[in-house]
């Protein structure tokens, strides 16, 4: 089978789309056939359309839609049909790609993969909020369209699926839920994890590139309540900077690793093995790569219940998740019972490992993606 990777990003780079492109290229290449990827395509009107978005919030508090536009669509659509003329596919994979292919008109079957979807995403992250009308208007229909030319409509969590069926009337018979894997190259041995130790010290890890949205305060707090409690404690804050009024001798700042640099990713690797929980309470996610590397690690997760996060993370099993509206008390007490209780600790270690050995890997992906392209084919 000859694969059309369809994205406007470049899916060499593991920083698209948080690794997402190149894993996904590279699992299809394995499972399904080969891949060709189509990107990336660079066009001035995204750079435009980011500063126009920055001044409409500064300016007027609304958001301008520089994502998922017809006029944007149209530019896609004439691009890409002439790369898909120069030669034959026999299918398209569309990852994150709505707005790339809603004015496509090509003749190879088209699948797609999409975290959310623009009517889920619209209030719910902060980039996504007080659009006017028309923007939303028109967000909604450029969705409608990519899904409605999508021969199969894949998603990560029912939590987006849902929405294709329920806010795009989307045929219940072509949408499919998929989990992402963990974006690892190399994940550690089986052996190692159930060997590790953890040591008198409880070491948090936050992990993620915005500190408002994965609730920093929150994690930040945490430490402080666990130290209340006379736990000593210490947060490990990687891929961003909190503000300046954050401070604490036991808390450490790596602003950014870049899966790229082999010496930055083997730093990551030792801080996810040397962890003993991975902290996140976010307020708002579609579902979180992080959480399915932080199984491969047998790290216990402690995070919100929200979007598409019970879709990999299974209290008991791999992590705890908290209500919405829990604050650092709750998040401090459910880590310090776990901490203490030895027995309940490498259990979840153990079951942690589990869940990334059984349905939280790549090739778990692979076979369930070649299973639905056969039956289409």
């Amino acid at each position: 089978m000859n694969i059309a990777f369809l994205t406007s990003q470049d899916p060499l780079d593991r920083k698209s789309w948080s690794g997402l492109y190149y894993y996904m290229a590279k699992t299809l290449g394995r499972y399904c056939g080969n891949v060709t990827p189509l990107g990336p395509v660079n066009l001035r009107q995204i750079f435009l359309g980011k500063i126009l978005n920055k001044l409409s919030r500064l300016l007027f508090n609304t958001t301008y839609n520089n994502s998922h536009t017809l006029s944007l669509a149209r530019k896609y659509a004439r691009i890409f049909q002439k790369k898909l003329s120069a030669e034959h596919f026999d299918l398209i994979f569309a990852p994150s790609a709505s707005v790339e292919i809603a004015l496509l008109e090509a003749e190879p079957p088209i699948v797609t993969f999409q975290g959310s979807t623009f009517a889920q995403m619209d209030g719910y992250y902060s980039c996504f909020t007080n659009f006017p009308t028309r923007a939303r208007r028109e967000g909604n229909l450029v969705e409608s369209l990519a899904i409605s030319k999508s021969r199969l409509a894949l998603f990560p969590s029912q939590w987006a699926a849902r929405s294709a069926i329920h806010d795009y009337h989307a045929d219940p018979g072509k949408v499919h839920v998929i989990p992402y894997g963990a974006n690892l190259d190399e994940p550690p041995s089986r052996e190692a994890i159930l060997a590790k130790k953890k040591s008198d010290r409880c070491r948090l890890l936050f992990l993620g590139v915005e500190w408002d949205r994965k609730g920093g305060d929150i994690a930040f707090e945490t430490l402080a309540k666990l130290e209340e409690m006379k736990l000593p404690s210490q947060l490990t804050v990687c891929g961003c900077v909190p503000p300046k009024r954050i401070a604490h001798q036991n808390l450490k700042v790596i602003p950014f690793l870049n899966k790229n640099i082999p010496a930055q990713r083997a730093e990551l690797h030792e801080l996810l093995l040397s962890s003993d929980f991975l902290l996140l309470p976010t307020k708002a996610e579609c579902l979180g790569i992080v959480f399915c590397e932080a199984s491969a690690y047998g790290l216990p997760i402690i995070t919100t219940e929200t979007g598409g996060i019970p879709e990999v993370v299974k209290s008991g099993e791999n992590g705890y998740l908290l209500p919405q509206g829990a604050v650092a008390a709750d998040y401090a007490r459910v880590i310090y019972e776990i901490f203490w209780d030895e027995r309940r600790y490498y259990e979840l270690v153990r079951s942690s490992r589990a869940a990334y050995q059984e349905r939280l890997n790549w090739d778990a992906w692979g076979r369930k993606v070649r299973q639905l392209l056969d039956e289409i084919s």
